[in-house]
């Protein structure tokens, strides 16, 4: 007899759909045998399938099984399968009427007990099924809130194998799910850092705000202990909170990661990754040898990568930013598959204006020196921060700005301005503006557009660094509350994108 159970499989932080095929012939020695480009987890699977099936009181069937998962042209890892192929093996050997898989799929990992156990990125498994025309899934009970997020798709949450065979057969019902997701991740939220903390820095504090609300990468640079580090840290404070359509699109790379989710399980904070400047190429963009995994740029989709000490980092990773920094995007190729991870995030980076720290008039460092940490910064990264500033030591006695609560108030009014502006396109902020939609995003008239022309021609712009200002410009109108672009929003813009490393 045939069995074909629907599953799913993760390529990247996408799911892939999986048929997993069992034929149950009376001829032939008894086994199992797997094949359809299984690795050595899923090969494993029916060690732990057998065991789970005797565990729970059901019948082993005696017989000659071949077990192929379709499409055989796609690798298949993890232990997700397990729980389709126990369920395929108890329909093909006649346990499980006939029918009962109809419209169903199937996600889970078996312990030897007849346990089911959670895997990782349910999510995008539910969302491969529930496009697929899957019309309910059978989930670990751990994974059924995360999978309720999926609209469309009836969640039957499992415990244990014998519970899956006794519901399938219509000897038990499907438990509740159990209510939908708290819009909020309050578990994961470590108290944030306040801006209040801050002293002076005004001209930062205005450019730290822009990032924020219309996603444009910045640069601060400065000597050790002005504030650069303190300032780029109390940026989630300010950040705007994650639409759902946005808070489905993290919480599905988060889960794919085997990132720990909130108890809602919907992630709506902005994520903030700062990994550290050892970091390899390959974990900063995405990719690996064997199994493809997303980088940090992935990980900080729809939020901040924050790069402290740039000048520290590898040139080669740094350089391998600027094609995801322009398409939104890191494309992994290799011999046996090709992914694409999403990575629309915002470069935020600090750094020291020369190897010893101290800049002009102190600096230590000979002319070679200053030149060889210049050249680890390429010019084509640094012509993509919109925002760029020298920012010097404030004087004792500058009070505290405005705190986050303020701030994040103003943040959160400029993007609802952006998100209502770009109702109609693919792009959500102003950062995101292709060239080619500048003149009809970001309209400016005759005598701004003057303005934007002597600020081009007074600091010998290139075409993407006054494309840059026109944006910032915007943003900054966004931020005061303002219907159009005015010549002062121009100047200003042109004077937060300054020459930090020349």
């Amino acid at each position: 007899m045939l069995a074909v159970v629907q599953s799913a499989v993760l390529a990247g932080v996408e799911g892939q759909v999986v048929a997993v095929e069992v034929h149950c012939s009376e001829g032939g020695l008894p086994g199992l045998v797997v094949v359809g480009l299984p690795d050595a987890a899923v090969r494993e699977a029916k060690e732990r399938v057998r065991s789970a099936i005797l565990s729970a009181e059901l019948d082993w069937p005696q017989r000659r099984l071949i077990v192929n998962l379709a499409p055989s042209a796609l690798r298949k890892s993890g232990a997700g399968l397990d729980l389709a192929l126990a369920t395929g093996l108890l329909a093909a050997s006649d346990q499980l009427p006939a029918g009962c898989l109809d419209g169903l799929g199937v996600l889970g990992e078996v312990g030897l007990d007849g346990s089911v156990r959670p895997v990782p990125g349910v999510l995008a498994l539910v969302v491969a099924l529930r496009d697929a025309g899957v019309e309910a899934v059978v989930v670990p009970a751990a994974n059924a809130t995360e999978a309720a997020l999926v609209r469309g798709v009836r969640v039957l949450p499992a415990t244990a194998l014998a519970q899956v065979q006794a519901c399938l057969k219509g000897e038990s019902t499907w438990p509740d799910p159990g209510p939908p997701a708290r819009d909020a991740d309050d578990d994961l939220d470590d108290e944030l850092l306040d801006l209040a903390d801050v002293r002076g820095l005004c001209a930062a504090r205005t450019a730290l705000a822009a990032s924020a609300a219309g996603g444009h990468h910045l640069l601060l640079v400065g000597p050790p202990g002005v504030g650069k580090t303190m300032l780029a840290r109390r940026l989630p404070s300010i950040l705007p909170r994650l639409d759902h359509e946005e808070a489905l699109e993290v919480t599905r790379i988060h889960s794919a990661a085997g990132e720990p989710l909130p108890r809602s399980r919907l992630v709506t904070r902005r994520p903030f990754r700062s990994p550290h400047h050892t970091i390899s190429t390959p974990a900063l963009v995405g990719g690996g040898s064997a199994r493809p995994r997303p980088g940090e740029v992935t990980m900080a989709h729809r939020g901040v990568l924050f790069l402290d000490e740039l000048g520290e980092f590898a040139p080669t990773a740094l350089d391998a930013l600027r094609q995801p920094l322009e398409e939104h995007v890191v494309r992994v190729a290799r011999a046996a598959l090709s992914l694409t991870f999403p990575a629309a995030f915002t470069l935020v980076a600090s750094s020291n204006p020369c190897p010893c720290g101290l800049g002009p008039p102190r600096c230590m460092c000979d002319d070679a020196k200053r030149a060889r940490y210049r050249r680890r910064l390429s010019a084509p990264l640094l012509d993509r921060f919109d925002l760029r500033l020298l920012v010097t030591a404030p004087e004792i006695r500058d009070v505290a700005g405005e705190p986050s609560d303020t701030a994040a108030l103003r943040v959160a009014d400029a993007a609802a301005r952006q998100r209502r502006r770009y109702a109609d396109v693919p792009w959500r902020r102003n950062a995101e503006v292709p060239a080619g939609a500048l003149a009809a995003c970001i309209p400016l008239r005759p005598d701004v557009f003057e303005a934007l022309l002597d600020v081009g021609e007074r600091t010998g712009l290139t075409g993407r660094g006054l494309g840059g200002v026109r944006r910032v410009a915007q943003t900054l109108a966004d931020l005061e509350g303002v219907p159009a672009v005015g010549p002062e929003h121009v100047i200003f813009a042109g004077e937060l994108r300054q020459e930090v490393l020349g």
